[in-house]
């Protein structure tokens, strides 16, 4: 089975679980990212924060000089003091809290991402009250389906995210009218996991129709943020290191005009390839059925297999033996804790060190105590330190 390379004698001597992140590989696309709008510099690449909030992370994107995507006050304040510049952070999120608001203007971030009119309302009142002026963007549901899992798709008229694309005119229209507020442009999002180009492409459609429509209408459009969504091939992680940003970027120069200044909020495509869930094997059980390796991680640490069905390719680094098929399985204390049936193995052994690979996003950053069990610790490569 061929295998990623990493430090196992390092990892030898240490506790596990814990993430592993490849600081090069992520150094490397992030290059790769900036090399795509290279090109076009009155587009942004914001980093979507929910996808991993190491703080070593986020200093190192912050540096490279994307913007942050956030969703929360907690995001925003953890891109602050990563040191993105306040003017590039971007806010969404349909529960926007008073507080959040407030610290968004207090912060000067770059925009709210609005999600409805009640929500433009809010923003509108609190800023005025703050005797100050709030740069928004109207998020739209352009009612797109994308190829993805259902339950991170986010563009559909039935999801709870943003206005309907038919409806948005006369919100636009709100915002020009409400001193409180300085209209700046359009926000869109379909999805996340996303590797059929088409989907970005009905996307780009969709944004031109409405676009002429508005402007047939005498409304001003303003930039475009069509969000991120570009998925990783979580099966070949040694092949595939690196999303497909060539495509993915020259989709939009193909079907947008020039002359929009265009925003991207990508958060899955940039880390989860660096990070790996270091694992060791606890016990190898031989079950009338099948045969399992129960492991010191779980589901806490990694939800995405039990909550989604994600798969994650799983490789055992310290054996060479015959490869074999096994459950994959955590020790928490609920049937879905699996990170995998019938994966095939090099032979285990008790203690042997498991590799769960492309875990940066949406690992760490969706962790939990449940159990009691604590977080996983980070790991960086001892240069990077």
């Amino acid at each position: 089975m061929l295998k990623g390379t990493f430090p196992l004698e390092r990892f030898a001597g240490l506790q596990t679980p814990f993430y592993y992140y490849d600081t090069g590989l992520l150094q490397k696309t992030l290059d790769c990212v900036l090399e795509q709008v290279a090109d076009r510099p009155s587009w942004q690449v914001h980093y979507a924060v929910k996808a991993n909030h190491n703080p070593v992370i986020l200093k190192q994107i912050a540096g490279a000089g994307l913007g942050a995507d956030c969703v929360s006050g907690g995001e925003i304040q953890a891109a602050l003091d990563a040191g993105f510049p306040p003017g590039s952070v971007v806010f969404a999120g349909v529960g926007k809290t008073d507080r959040e608001i407030e610290l968004g203007l207090e912060a000067g971030i770059g925009r709210f991402n609005v999600e409805s009119a009640a929500e433009l309302r809010v923003i509108a009142e609190i800023a005025a009250a703050r005797g100050c002026i709030a740069p928004v963007s109207l998020r739209v549901n352009p009612d797109i389906g994308a190829h993805t899992l259902a339950g991170i798709t986010t563009g559909m008229a039935e999801n709870k995210f943003g206005i309907y694309h038919g409806a948005v005119a006369e919100v636009i229209k709100e915002a020009l009218d409400t001193p409180s507020v300085s209209y700046r442009g359009l926000h869109f999002h379909i999805g996340s996991q996303i590797l059929d180009m088409s989907d970005f492409a009905a996307l780009c459609n969709r944004i031109n129709d409405l676009c002429a429509r508005l402007e047939r209408m005498g409304i001003p459009v303003g930039d475009i943020n069509v969000g991120g969504g570009l998925g990783i091939e979580y099966g070949h992680p040694n092949h595939l290191p690196i999303a497909d940003f060539a495509a993915y970027f020259g989709t939009f120069k193909e079907l947008l005009p020039e002359g929009y200044a265009v925003h991207f909020e990508l958060g899955r495509s940039i880390v989860a390839p660096c990070g790996t869930l270091i694992s060791r094997v606890l016990y190898v059980k031989e079950g009338v059925a099948r045969r399992f390796a129960i492991l010191d991680a779980g589901m806490n640490d990694l939800v995405r297999p039990a909550m989604y069905h994600a798969s994650h390719r799983i490789e055992n680094l310290s054996s060479d033996g015959p490869e074999l098929p096994y459950d994959v399985v955590g020790p928490v204390c609920e049937s879905s804790d699996v990170f995998g049936k019938g994966v095939v193995l090099n032979e285990c052994r008790r203690r042997d060190i498991i590799a769960i690979r492309s875990a940066g996003a949406y690992g760490e950053s969706m962790a939990s105590r449940y159990n009691c069990r604590p977080f996983a610790p980070s790991v960086f490569p001892t240069e990077s330190l």
